[in-house]
């Protein structure tokens, strides 16, 4: 780092953009568990090759923390497994942060409908003459979860499409590319990636 003007290891991530955890991998020799493309762009920003980089942080191995071991251990490889262990715990936390941070998303979002279905469902169950369209705007907090989720559906049910294999699966029946089909049950995208098939019937056997 001193030969190529990087003054800390905040610097050498930034540089390099990878992330301090695999700084402190590279520094415990625990090349295995990190990705060659990190590899390389840390080579790059040192300005040494890959092998060599490789051969020097390979005899830098250690065993792991959970293994004991009656070798003395030096200062700076004890102050190096406690950063290891620090960043490891930190980012087992921050796993936990972030998903409690989505669960409290979501159900902000699904706010209406967690209140009001239970009861719209109650309602139905004891008095079937209650029209089913009357339940169809609680699920609206629904759709706009999937929207901001970038889910689209293949569909819509009961529509009359070309066959395409790719998105479509046929719940019976046979049929060619580019034939008509109906659709029983959509599909879904998120993010242009195909999610589920849409479940189709060939027309002819459909009518």
């Amino acid at each position: 780092m001193q030969a190529v003007g990087i003054a800390s290891f905040s610097a050498l991530c930034r540089q390099a953009d990878v992330s301090r955890w695999q700084v402190t991998r590279l520094r415990l020799g625990q090349l295995q568990r990190m990705r060659v493309e990190q590899l390389l762009k840390l080579a790059k920003v040192l300005q040494v090759s890959l092998p060599d980089l490789i051969a020097t942080f390979t005899s830098l191995e250690t065993p792991s923390p959970v293994k004991s071991t009656s070798e003395p251990q030096s200062p700076e490889l004890q102050t190096l497994r406690q950063e290891y262990q620090r960043l490891d715990k930190q980012l087992l936390q921050q796993r936990q942060a972030l998903w409690q941070e989505f669960q409290q998303a979501t159900l902000q979002t699904l706010e209406s409908f967690l209140l009001q279905w239970p009861t719209a469902a109650y309602a139905a169950q004891n008095n079937p003459q209650v029209p089913a369209v009357r339940m169809l705007p609680l699920l609206k907090p629904v759709e706009q979860l999937l929207q901001a989720w970038e889910i689209e559906t293949i569909g819509p049910v009961g529509g009359t499409v070309p066959y395409d294999p790719q998105i479509h699966q046929l719940m019976e029946g046979n049929t060619h590319p580019g034939n008509p089909v109906k659709i029983r049950y959509v599909g879904y995208y998120q993010a242009q990636k195909l999610l589920y098939r849409a479940k189709v019937s060939p027309v002819a056997s459909t009518q």
